[in-house]
């Protein structure tokens, strides 16, 4: 099953710039954030709301049984695998800015030392 959700994960890049909409790129970085989590949350809850109508149709398990049910130590190390992928998806807009930003770090380093080494006659 975990396999199956690594399915639904997106890495995938936009290309080109990022468009804003607001005066400080940092409220688009928050909205973009926020709606990732309002899409998770609701993908979530339609699946979920799936998954107990089923088992309560079939009589296998009930929602206070749901409600009751404490997960083991191995469920527990599962959930916080699950929750790791989903902060990195949510997170993402942040990451892409990181690896773009020492992007151009790097790139304007290398041209400081062609600049600097075509300055000393090297």
């Amino acid at each position: 099953m975990a396999s199956e959700r690594n399915l639904f994960a997106s890495t995938a890049k936009a290309k080109g710039r990022r468009p804003y909409f607001f005066d400080d790129p940092a409220v688009d970085k928050l909205l973009a954030i926020t709606m990732a989590i309002a899409g998770e949350l609701s993908v979530t809850r339609e699946r979920l709301d799936t998954v107990e109508r089923i088992l309560s149709s079939k009589g296998l398990l009930s929602a206070l049984e749901i409600d009751e049910w404490r997960p083991d130590e191995q469920a527990k190390q599962e959930r916080a695998a699950i929750r790791q992928e989903y902060i990195a998806r949510v997170l993402m807009i942040l990451q892409n800015e990181l690896e773009e930003l020492e992007q151009q770090k790097a790139s304007a380093d290398y041209e400081a030392l062609q600049k600097e080494l075509a300055d000393s006659g090297a």
